[in-house]
């Protein structure tokens, strides 16, 4: 193993704000900035049985334009099997103030070939273009870690990146993995004998100088599929891992119990004078809320609960939720939240963080929508599936999964591929077919969530064949990229 790790290097934060940053000054002014009209989506053909290179795709979100709701571009990446997974800009909100700054380059880690890309969104925000490929033998070589997955910009012009393991997929090859802002390996980012068992998301909230990352699991179980076993065999995580920010130091561990399993995306409130946030657990399609204590350590408790449905002709008796996104409003008043395996998208009112009111519900897909071979079962023994109605002719295949909210908080954008393997395991159709983006109308106001019938970007009809959409990111930066400090 020694050959295999040369040189273990460990990276500080740099001080000061990047050479390169843009965005706003505030969440709420950013709620005010221009309407999108670009959107990028990471579009994977790895585990779909094709063999082409997964890729960006670029899509028309401008009403107005002819192309409205067609993928205009397509820029595919150099190598094949990567599972483009999620994405991060190189710079955000969190070094506004910089006249010279620019938020150029879209950052795509490759969940499984552990390659990190760098795409230039500036030449052309229409048509990006390639501009570095970080290779994971690199990576590996100075760090250890492999299976990237989060990406985040830091205030010091630096990237970081959670990774979820070692070559083998380990999860206890974990940590975080600091590029420079030339997208050069500098090393890991929390400090030696810092490093938990199982990574996946982080956020980090500069004033409370901390940063807390969750738990999915060993990248050698999941990228086979999901084994409920695995999950008792503790190969699964339930945890978050509370680190100093920026020193790297991981201060406290909290178990989150049975009610917590497979904890994975996570946000502080937007107003970095907030000292609370909440993280999606997966499994148990439990929403926990985090939040600091008066003596300064951190503390959790259960904020939202989605109940499982008796289900009939499944794989088990009962089927979670797998709430397997969420989001909150720049204005800190709404959460949303995907899932996945029922089909439905929700919307609460978090304006008091402690007690959420769930005030918009809608469905598009699931497991157990009408044409289903899977029925829910009611107390009385009766059963039923669930109305989802067609949009401009497509039925709606799989569950929603990564979503992403207009900066004004109006409109939600959804995808519906989780993890190819995952994909082909719960929505073989989905694989065969092609994944799907909609948009749904959000009521601000009262609270609503309905689809808009003008909208929707089939997939299942590229040139290549069908691909699986999932990560989507405005050309101007988006609720679940920046961070203010």
């Amino acid at each position: 193993m020694a050959t295999d790790r040369v040189v273990l290097q460990h990276a500080e934060v740099g001080n000061g704000c990047c050479e390169k940053g843009p965005g706003y000054a505030t969440p709420l002014e950013a709620m005010s900035g221009p309407r999108e009209t670009l959107i990028y989506v990471t579009c994977i053909y790895t585990g779909t049985g094709k063999e082409k290179p997964d890729y960006l795709a670029t899509v028309d979100i401008d009403p107005n334009s002819p192309t409205y709701s067609k993928v205009i571009h397509r820029l595919p990446m150099p190598y094949l099997g990567d599972e483009l997974h999620h994405s991060g800009w190189n710079s955000c909100s969190s070094c506004h103030g910089d006249p010279s700054a620019a938020r150029r380059y879209l950052v795509l880690p490759s969940l499984v070939s552990g390659r990190i890309y760098a795409v230039d969104t500036q030449k052309d925000p229409k048509a990006p273009s390639l501009h570095k490929v970080v290779d994971p033998k690199d990576v590996i070589q100075k760090t250890g870690l492999a299976y990237p997955h989060t990406a985040h910009c830091l205030a010091s012009g630096e990237i970081m990146v959670s990774c979820l393991g070692d070559k083998d997929g380990n999860a206890e090859g974990n940590g975080f993995l600091l590029l420079d802002s030339d997208f050069n390996v500098k090393g890991r980012w929390e400090k030696p004998g810092n490093s938990p068992l199982y990574g996946y998301d982080f956020w980090y909230q500069p004033r409370h100088k901390t940063m807390i990352s969750t738990s999915w699991g060993a990248p050698a179980a999941f990228t086979k599929g999901f084994n409920l076993q695995h999950v008792s065999d503790g190969l699964y995580g339930r945890h978050l891992h509370v680190y100093s920010w920026p020193g790297g130091e991981l201060k406290q561990t909290l178990d989150l119990g049975n009610t917590g399993l497979l904890p994975l995306e996570i946000r502080f409130l937007h107003d970095p004078t907030k000292d609370t946030g909440f993280v999606g657990c997966a499994l148990t399609s439990n929403m926990v809320r985090f939040f600091k204590k008066p003596d300064e350590t951190w503390g959790h408790e259960l904020s939202i609960s989605v109940k499982p449905l008796k289900v009939q002709n499944w794989i088990l008796p009962e089927m979670p939720g797998l709430i397997t996104d969420f989001l909150i409003s720049l204005d800190d008043r709404f959460l949303y939240l995907a899932n996945w395996l029922h089909g439905d998208i929700r919307q609460y009112n978090i304006e008091d963080p402690a007690n959420p009111q769930l005030v918009g519900q809608v469905w598009v897909g699931g497991s157990v929508r009408k044409g289903s071979a899977v029925v829910v079962e009611a107390e009385d023994g009766t059963t039923h599936q669930i109305d989802v109605p067609d949009v401009q002719g497509h039925g709606l295949r799989g569950g929603p999964q990564m979503i992403q909210l207009s900066l004004d908080g109006t409109r939600l954008y959804v995808t519906n591929s989780l993890f190819s393997t995952w994909d082909r395991q719960f929505y073989p159709e989905l694989v065969e077919k092609g994944g799907h983006m909609l948009q749904i109308d959000v009521d601000t106001e009262k609270g609503g969530l309905e689809i808009n019938p003008r909208f929707f970007v089939d997939f299942g009809a590229e040139p290549d064949g069908p691909s699986l959409a999932h990560e989507m990111r405005y050309p101007g930066g988006d609720c679940t990229s920046d961070i203010w400090i």
